[in-house]
């Protein structure tokens, strides 16, 4: 990347946070030439503060990270789009984001994910999502394998509500499934997507 530091007097360049997963605009910060390094070089998003004016890792004191995915650079060579994946709120207010959004994409399924990861992380005891990764994959491989069987027993009958709520079944614990193989839907729908291309 060719980025152009000495655009501005400061030597500092915006830098736009954007989700991987869900596509919002999570903060606005600013960087120089070293704070751009250092996030290359930690794989989480530091900036160069101007309050506190020195390199600010963000998530240091909070531990809600930002995990580096990409790095673009506009077309002036000015202004940075880095695409993350934040571990907790983003905002010092405790909010999602800077905009006081939620931070999920419009698409239900893609929200669902974020859900699934944040319950297998509570108490076996509290959550169902947590109790299946606590027994394993195989268990997860096993209730997928167990809801597609009843899909197919509900297709060849005609009750239409049995046969949706089956369905939604069997979609909800795929998506755990890919989850616990450190994938997302996107992950399948790009293999899709490319063999629609061919």
């Amino acid at each position: 990347m060719n980025i152009d530091f000495s655009k501005y007097a400061d030597g500092l360049v915006p830098a736009v946070i954007q989700d991987f997963n869900t596509d919002k605009v999570l903060m606005l910060g600013f960087m120089n030439q070293e704070a751009l390094e250092k996030t290359e070089a930690l794989g989480r998003v530091t900036f160069f503060s101007r309050s506190k004016q020195r390199l600010w890792t963000k998530g240091e004191e909070s531990g809600n990270f930002l995990e580096l995915k990409t790095i673009t650079v506009d077309c002036d060579n000015d202004t940075l789009l880095i695409k993350a994946h934040p571990l907790g709120p983003v905002c010092h207010t405790g909010a999602d984001t800077c905009w006081m959004e939620k931070n999920h994409s419009n698409n239900f399924l893609s929200y669902l994910e974020d859900i699934i990861q944040l319950r297998k992380q509570a108490s076996p005891a509290d959550s169902y999502v947590a109790s299946l990764f606590a027994k394993g994959m195989n268990k997860i491989a096993q209730k997928v394998g167990e809801e597609a069987v009843e899909l197919v027993i509900e297709a060849k009958d005609n009750d239409q509500d049995l046969f949706l709520n089956e369905a939604a079944d069997l979609l909800f614990h795929y998506l755990i499934l890919l989850n616990a193989k450190g994938y997302r839907l996107t992950d399948v729908m790009d293999i899709l997507q490319k063999r629609h291309s061919k």
